[in-house]
Parts: structure tokens; C-alpha cells; sequence
């Protein structure tokens, strides 16, 4: 095992130890109700992360190891990164939700040349981002402020194409309907650029696994699962890479993905193309979204 290895270790028990601190333990950097959310900073055994409810109750959005901010602490930004062994040579980025900036922060070291655009409705988690989680005012990352789903609709308007977009959007409970349909994705695939790559960090377990599934196969007939506490597709507006590819690819990106303490090896072991959803599973559509599903108690 690399050096990196043993980081992930101790990065991995530092999220454990928040995840599962008592609230005394807990230090409250920041607090603010925004036109959308609870936003809350909280700070426990080096690791300070954000959070949409109160003692991190419902999951974390983003976590960065106090001493070591380059260190990426999560699984799910490791993941999303690794859409680069898809799509080597982004010219352009698009990352509809913010967070702590975790993702746009490492594509300013790995793809440099890449533009770098960041959807986030709300203005309370750019202004934590920039104060909390160092990702400061700078014009490598370039933060729009609004509605994900209505900024693709303006993109496709323009005449813009990304060669890689990242769909990371999510509230206190989960990702937001409207962002989740079929017609949505449809929107996302027609704004990628020829041989553009999707990225979209969802749950692993979760009550609309398989529709969710069934929905990203409608639009992307085939792609990647990787699946690490979070899981993430991986998804092409053309064929997918071949196993050879794909490690050549990674091999490119060793070096920088280690000074994050990430693991190139063990990122590619999670590429699979198993379809483990119940293929009949309903659609998700703008008329029936999972807030139909779940008021019906339908898995």
C-alpha cells in the first residue's frame, strides 16, 4: 500500500468521527437560514464539514481535513474525479451544486486549461464555501448563482457544450426532483459536447435506486457504477472506454490524484457496468417524480 493508502485510513476515521461525535463534541463554526436551508459548519476532530441539518443528522455535503485541505476527505468527489479517466482532456467543466467546492478546487490542479463552471442556487453555501473551505474569488472557477436545471436550459439557449458535467446537487433530504427526470437528463446529455462525459453523484441505497436506474438508462443506455457509501454514474454522450482505456487514461492523472491522497488503483476497481436495478422499474418524468413515488410507498 502507497502512503496515500494509509491517509485514506485516517481521513476515512476522521469523517467517522464526525459522523458519529456526540453534539458536545462538535464545534458550531457557522449558522444561517437561507431562502432554502439550514446552512451549518461544524467542526470535530480536525474534520470540518457542512451540513444542511443540525449535529450533521442527515448525511454531510462536503468534509475537509483542517490541517491538510488539499486531502480529499470524501469518497464521492473521488469518484466524480475519476469521470477524468473517461474524458482525459476537459476544455470545459460544468458542476451543477456546489457544496464546499471540493470538486472545482481539484480540477483547478488536474486540468488547469479546463473552464471551470459551478451552478449553486443558493448564495449562503458560495459564501461558506469561500470562507469555510477555501475556495476563495478566483477566475478559474467561474460560481453562477441559480436554479441548476434552468442554467442548463440558458446553456442550451447559448449554444454552449461541456465536455465534462458534474450533477452533484442535493438538499437536506436528497437530490431535488426536477433534477432527476428523464427530461432533465435528456437536457444534461444534449448540452455535452460529442464524446462529453456525465457525472452524477447519487445514493447507493436508497427507495428510488431502481427507478433512478431505469431513468439514467432511458437517456445513457449504458454506463459506469461506482460504488463507494455514495455511488456515481458514469455516463458518455458516445461509447464508453475499454477496460485498457480507461487505465491508461488513469495512469496520466497518478501523480496529482495521489497529492490528494486518492488512490488512481483502487478508484478504477469500482468501474463496473452491472445493471443491479430492477429493469422494469418505472420511469421518473417530469409528471411523476419520487415525490409521487414516496407519498405512494412504492420502493
Amino acid at each position: 500500500m502507497r502512503s496515500s493508502g494509509w491517509a485514506l485510513l485516517w481521513f476515512a476515521a476522521g469523517i467517522f468521527a464526525i459522523a458519529g461525535a456526540r453534539a458536545d463534541d462538535m464545534k458550531l463554526l457557522h449558522s444561517e437560514r437561507s431562502l432554502y436551508r439550514e446552512v451549518l459548519v461544524y467542526e470535530a476532530g480536525g474534520v470540518r464539514c457542512i451540513c444542511f441539518t443540525r449535529f450533521c443528522r442527515i448525511g454531510r455535503q462536503t468534509c475537509q481535513d483542517v490541517k491538510q485541505p488539499e486531502r480529499i476527505v470524501m469518497n464521492y468527489p473521488q469518484m466524480m474525479l475519476a469521470s477524468l479517466f473517461v474524458k482525459p482532456e476537459p476544455k470545459s467543466v460544468l458542476i451543477i451544486g456546489l457544496g464546499g467546492g471540493t470538486i472545482p478546487r481539484a480540477l483547478r490542479e488536474v486540468v488547469p486549461q479546463a473552464r471551470i463552471d459551478v451552478v449553486e442556487i443558493d448564495p449562503a453555501v458560495v459564501k461558506v464555501a469561500r470562507r469555510f473551505f477555501d475556495l476563495g474569488d478566483t477566475s478559474a472557477v467561474n460560481v453562477i448563482e441559480a436554479d441548476g436545471r434552468v442554467q442548463v436550459k440558458r446553456a442550451l439557449r447559448q449554444q454552449q457544450r461541456y465536455d465534462i458535467i458534474m450533477l452533484d446537487a442535493f438538499d437536506h433530504e436528497y437530490i431535488p426532483e426536477h433534477l432527476l427526470t428523464r427530461e432533465f437528463l435528456q437536457e444534461v446529455k444534449a448540452l455535452l459536447a460529442p464524446g462529453g462525459v456525465l457525472a452524477a453523484n447519487t445514493f447507493s441505497s436508497s427507495r428510488l435506486y431502481d427507478h433512478e436506474s431505469t431513468t439514467y438508462a432511458s437517456v445513457f443506455p449504458e454506463f459506469f457504477n461506482l460504488k463507494r457509501e455514495n455511488r456515481v454514474i458514469i455516463a458518455a454522450n458516445g461509447p464508453l472506454p475499454n477496460e485498457k482505456q480507461l487505465r491508461a487514461n488513469s495512469e496520466r492523472f497518478e501523480e496529482t490524484f495521489d497529492s490528494f491522497g486518492v488512490s488512481t488503483r483502487k478508484l478504477l476497481s469500482l468501474f463496473s457496468r452491472k445493471q443491479d436495478w430492477e429493469r422494469d422499474a418505472r420511469i421518473l418524468t417530469d409528471q411523476y417524480s419520487p415525490a409521487n413515488l414516496l407519498n405512494l410507498g412504492q420502493k
